[in-house]
């Protein structure tokens, strides 16, 4: 139940698409399952219908997965990666080195454009941040501990200096230990959150947080690398592709329902409070 859950498309990297050239697409997931090789028939489908979308011709549109926050960042480095669709941590975290900015987000299947994350500790373990002192917090968004301390938990207070950030995805057992009364406090993306009232040892776990709702992941522009013309193109095709019906089962195999505007507000807002969080 709570062991790494199939991510939908976190890390979208498209690379120029012209009418002479071609284009890339690369997912990463950093924390989330599946392998290059794995994922590869749901990243030629998907390619398939954004191709279709954007009346590009056969091929012009390539996609590949990589599972590892490395794996993104060095194919981000390319000169051919053009465009990008990462999770809120990922994109506060780089947005800065790879001028990322933000053109759409991704909703989930069934879920929506945005969702709080949620701190869980044993019961009555923690009232306050300074109750962290020492323990250990797991999380998906372990690997921007910024993001943890800054926008994840924002509204609640000032985590301590000895509260250590753990970044995994295989949280049940994590939970187990929190429910045991261990010091570790386990912070939930919303789809593991929703599954809590599901284990048998809920009774024994609280919710100490949670956010207030916020991108689950961004789409978004790498500098100016695409020109303007490719980028409205893909944008448009993004946005549209809920509507075609020759696309609804692309979309469902990245778990995915549609794409819509970015609600800068928001964006901006954790953007303020990550900066806030000193590195």
């Amino acid at each position: 139940m709570f062991e790494p859950v199939s991510f939908p498309i976190c890390c979208l990297i498209v690379a120029a698409a012209t009418s002479a050239g071609s284009a890339t697409l690369v997912v990463c997931a950093p924390g989330y399952p599946g392998s290059t090789a794995e994922a590869q028939p749901a990243m030629d489908d998907f390619s398939e219908a954004v191709t279709r979308a954007a009346g590009w011709s056969d091929g012009a549109f390539d996609a590949v997965y990589f599972e590892t926050e490395d794996g993104g960042l060095a194919r981000l480095a390319e000169p051919d990666a053009d465009l990008a669709m990462v999770t809120l941590p990922f994109f506060l975290e780089h947005r800065k080195e790879l001028d990322l900015r933000p053109i759409a987000l991704a909703v989930p299947a069934g879920r929506e454009p945005l969702e709080p994350w949620t701190l869980v500790t044993g019961v009555a373990k923690v009232r306050q941040p300074s109750d962290l002192e020492g323990w250990r917090i797991v999380s998906l968004a372990g690997h921007s501990p910024r993001f943890v301390r800054g926008p994840a938990l924002d509204g609640w207070g000032e985590l301590p200096a000895g509260a250590e950030i753990s970044f995994s995805g295989a949280v049940l057992s994590s939970l187990r230990r929190a429910a045991k009364g261990e010091p570790v406090a386990v912070l939930l993306d919303a789809e593991q959150a929703a599954a809590l009232d599901r284990l048998p040892f809920a009774d024994d776990l609280e919710v100490v947080h949670r956010s207030r709702p916020l991108p689950v992941s961004v789409v978004c522009s790498v500098g100016n690398r695409l020109g303007k013309t490719e980028l409205d193109v893909v944008g448009e095709a993004l946005l549209g592709l809920d509507e075609r019906v020759a696309a609804a089962d692309a979309l469902a195999g990245v778990r995915l329902d549609r794409f819509e505007l970015p609600d800068t507000a928001v964006i901006e807002f954790a953007e303020a409070v990550f900066d806030g969080i000193a590195e």
